[in-house]
């Protein structure tokens, strides 16, 4: 205990995922008794993400509510995930596992960001006064939570020591961290696991109980560069040398599907027509994922849903010299639509050399909440908006002859919930109609994808 000198009978906490929440809920009020803590796989504020991402519903979560519904975890093995997330109207879809689950009814009757979200401790200043080490995976599906409660606890800690001791991890893994080499079909090598164990043992000996060991020198940032396979360590996140590049979209107006004419580069676009899909929400954009909530996607070949025609595929030339894209990502898109409300997905991907389009990470906005997350605003039919949409983060070493994409589209079922483009009551409504898309990406409105391009670390 000597080594924080708080308050008597202080302890850490160690936990994942649900359990990594609940220690970060502890810590941001300041919890004088919690000296020190390993959150890990812990989802952001719950209107950031999990259940809610910026305005889109993850219907998912009603399958990891009926498994926890119980006093003893549920087997749900045997449920209908699939047809529960397909429900209309989706604010009912506990109904097909059976349940009634009050807490999945009651976030639809909060659509907006209001004083029942607002009461999330995470929104708050964190007051934690300890250590913490953060651990997380590429393909965590709640990545996002551990990269911003790093970043928040080292800026803005209310007791400025804190914000000293801060570590963060992320391998090459999804939410069940340090699991294997291999992830879906992507083997990361020998490297990918660590001895998780002994640096939470080593963590916990100095910060409890004061003993004099290495802690206080490991960096403060270690990351996997996926591609190169290896360990890197960085003193900060986002890294400091990071340029971020903008990679416009352009194409002679048919980007449609894997055999379009879109593509990315760094020259900024001229006059170039826009392209155009249809979105229906009776045919929704597959996301690739087991239907269970314990892993949403991962290193995926998104080839077979390219075919699509509304999926919009924008391509760069094969990369000549390795070129590391390690961090933030974003896209800026200027698009219209036809519907009162739609939704804009943006998925970032490494084309192999083979053709293998593999997922990097992926994001989506809800055309309604385009300007505030409190207030609903509609679309007028054609008009021109512009969108930021967050991809979150990536860390991967594209080699030569590896190609980097953008795909846009308007759905990614069932990681998001169909929008309905009607612009009513969401979850409420039991049908909805098709929409049709623009894309624009000419001088005056130039879409593109922030690509945050790193450097060698200088030596």
């Amino acid at each position: 205990m000597r080594n924080c000198g708080l308050v008597e009978r202080q302890g850490g906490t160690l936990g994942g995922s649900y359990l990594g929440w609940t220690q970060v809920y502890a810590a941001v009020s300041g919890n004088p008794y919690l000296a020190a803590m390993v959150p890990t796989v812990t989802p952001p504020d719950p209107f950031r993400n999990f259940p809610i991402q910026h305005g889109a519903w993850g219907p998912p979560a009603v399958s990891w509510l009926a498994y926890v519904s119980g006093k003893t975890l549920q087997d749900i093995s045997q449920h209908d995930l699939i047809g529960a997330y397909s429900h209309l109207p989706l604010r009912e879809a506990d109904t097909v596992l059976g349940r009634h689950i009050l807490s999945w009814r009651d976030w639809f009757d909060h659509p907006t960001l209001d004083d029942y979200w607002r009461s999330s401790p995470t929104r708050r200043a964190p007051g934690h006064r300890g250590p913490a080490l953060h651990v997380s995976g590429w393909y965590d599906d709640v990545l996002v939570g551990t990269t911003e409660n790093f970043v928040n606890l080292t800026t803005r800690a209310t007791v400025p020591e804190a914000r000293k001791q801060q570590w963060l991890i992320i391998g090459p893994w999804g939410h069940h961290v340090n699991a294997s080499t291999r992830l879906g079909d992507i083997e990361f090598g020998s490297q990918a696991l660590i001895d998780s164990t002994a640096s939470s043992r080593a963590g916990s000996k100095r910060w409890l109980k004061g003993e004099d060991n290495a802690v206080d020198s490991w960096p403060r940032v270690r990351i996997f560069v996926m591609g190169e396979n290896r360990w890197r360590d960085e003193n900060e996140w986002p890294m400091s040398r990071t340029r971020f590049v903008q990679y416009y979209l352009h194409s002679g107006g048919r980007a449609n599907s894997l055999y379009g004419d879109g593509s990315l580069d760094i020259a900024p676009p001229g006059e170039e027509p826009s392209d155009r899909y249809l979105y229906d929400p009776s045919d929704p954009v597959p996301f690739i994922t087991d239907p269970h909530f314990s892993q949403v996607g991962g290193p995926d070949d998104y080839r077979p849903i390219e075919r699509r025609d509304d999926v919009l595929v924008y391509t760069s030339a094969p990369i000549d010299g390795d070129l590391e894209v390690c961090g933030p990502l974003r896209v800026r898109l200027y698009a219209a639509s036809t519907a009162k409300d739609t939704d804009w997905t943006a998925k970032v991907l490494d084309v192999h050399p083979s053709g293998y389009a593999q997922r990097l990470n992926d994001g989506i906005v809800r055309a309604r909440y385009r300007e505030s997350l409190e207030e609903v605003k509609l679309l007028e039919a054609g008009e021109i908006v512009e969108y930021d949409i967050d991809c979150w983060s990536t860390c991967v070493l594209l080699q030569t002859g590896h190609r980097l994409r953008l795909e846009i589209s308007s759905s990614a079922f069932p990681k998001f919930d169909r929008n309905l483009n009607t612009g009513g009551p969401i979850g409420k409504e039991e049908s909805g109609m098709p929409a049709d898309q623009t894309i624009y990406h000419d001088r005056a409105r130039p879409s593109y994808l922030l690509v945050p391009v790193v450097p060698a670390a200088p030596r």
